[in-house]
Formats: structure tokens, C-alpha cells, sequence
């Protein structure tokens, strides 16, 4: 009997390493109040982007759901995070339709972004950035993906000097763990070791929220967001 007892402390001892307690936060992002009516966008000038949509599309500042839920708002570790390293994958941003494919992108410092033009027209890439490097492209259709990086964290919006409607936001960040809102407004953040973080919710216009969560194992914390609506 002794010897079975200790096989079976030796085999926990050697398990217990490669064992690894995760949690993770979910939510959802909702808005009190009137949001603005997003106004419809005059494509006339370009009839090969008008032409892929069947109403006419609207601007993209603030989307709305069902139950009051809030769409492409960024919610990401501020604090807590150990993410010193980018991932070697490039993040795409696609222009389609004369529109920025997704409206907001989030991506690590030092990890490449592939500018893509998927329509017949030329686009002409114009980030502003406040502290990483300006910098502003033509590009043709079927020209080859624009690269490139940014050093430091900053939500940077990007637009397109051909087509004055096309606005998107790069949320560049120092860590790994963002989740984007979809329609439903929810959000996961996953995979996060024990510890005490800060969460910060983004919305482009109506600014951010933050909130503490504490993790302690293999748990879900539950963090929901509601920002105020104005017209």
C-alpha cells in the first residue's frame, strides 16, 4: 500500500507544474440616454463604393443594438497585464466598400498592420497620430498591402484625404488581452493568471470607463459598462 501512496504523491507533485489556473472577465457594454442619429453618407462621388450597398450607409461614430447595447467599443487590460511581447501575426485593416473594415482595430505596439484595398478605387491611408510617426499613402487598387508598425500605445484615427467620410480608429496598446463589442455588446477577455487588474472600456465619442477586478483562479469575474448617451 506505501508504495502505491507514494506513486500517486510522486505523479501529483510532477502534474502540479504544468498545471495553470486561468480565469477570465466578461461583460457587456450598454448606454443610458439619446445617442445621436447616425446620419447616412453621400457616396455619389465614388458610384463603384455606392454601388455596393443596397440603403445608403450610415456613419459609424456610435452604433447601437438591441437593449441599449453599444458596438465597436474596445475594452482591454490598462493595468495588470504582462504582454511585453506582440504576436508575430498581422492584424488586417480593410478599406471596402470606401469604408475602414473594422471601424476599430486593436493592435499590440510592435506588431505589424496590413493596410488592404479590396475596392476599385484609389485610397490615400492617413493616420494621425499624437507621439508615434505620421505618415500618409496613396493606394491603387490591387496595390500590395501597406506595413507597418507603431511603437508607442495611442487610439490614433485614421482616414482617407480621396473620401472625407472614411474615418476608423487603431487602438495601439501594450498588451494582448482586448476584446472589440459586437452587435450584442459583449465582450470576454480570457486566459488571465491570478491578480489584480484594471479593465478600461472605449467608446470613440463618449470616451472610456474603468473598473477593478481581482483574479484569483480558474474563474469568471463578470464586468459590465454603461456609458451616457448624448445627442
Amino acid at each position: 500500500m506505501h508504495w502505491k501512496k507514494l506513486y500517486a504523491a510522486v505523479f501529483v507533485i510532477a502534474l502540479c507544474p504544468a498545471m495553470t489556473f486561468a480565469g477570465s472577465i466578461t461583460g457587456k457594454v450598454t448606454y443610458t440616454g439619446n445617442p445621436a442619429k447616425p446620419h447616412p453618407i453621400d457616396m455619389s462621388r465614388e458610384p463603384s463604393c455606392k454601388a455596393q450597398y443596397r440603403t445608403p450607409p450610415v456613419s459609424e461614430t456610435v452604433v447601437t443594438g438591441p437593449g441599449n447595447t453599444l458596438q465597436n467599443v474596445l475594452v482591454y487590460i490598462s493595468q495588470g497585464a504582462d504582454d511585453a511581447n506582440p504576436p508575430a501575426q498581422a492584424v488586417t485593416l480593410t478599406q471596402k466598400g470606401c469604408r475602414y473594415v473594422p471601424h476599430v482595430i486593436a493592435l499590440h505596439t510592435g506588431q505589424d498592420l496590413d493596410v488592404v484595398n479590396e475596392d476599385r478605387t484609389s485610397h490615400n491611408v492617413h493616420p494621425e497620430p499624437q507621439v508615434n510617426r505620421e505618415w500618409n499613402k496613396s493606394q491603387p487598387p490591387g496595390a500590395a498591402p501597406i506595413r507597418v508598425k507603431f511603437d508607442q500605445p495611442e487610439f490614433i484615427l485614421v482616414k482617407c484625404n480621396l473620401h472625407p467620410w472614411m474615418r476608423g480608429w487603431l487602438a495601439v496598446l501594450k498588451t494582448n488581452h482586448y476584446a472589440i463589442t459586437g452587435e450584442n455588446g459583449t465582450f470576454t477577455l480570457p486566459d488571465l493568471k491570478p491578480g489584480k487588474y484594471t479593465i478600461t472600456a472605449w467608446q470613440e465619442d463618449y470616451g472610456t470607463k474603468t473598473a477593478d477586478v481581482t483574479i484569483t483562479g480558474n474563474e469568471t469575474k463578470n464586468v459590465d459598462f454603461t456609458f451616457v448617451a448624448h445627442p
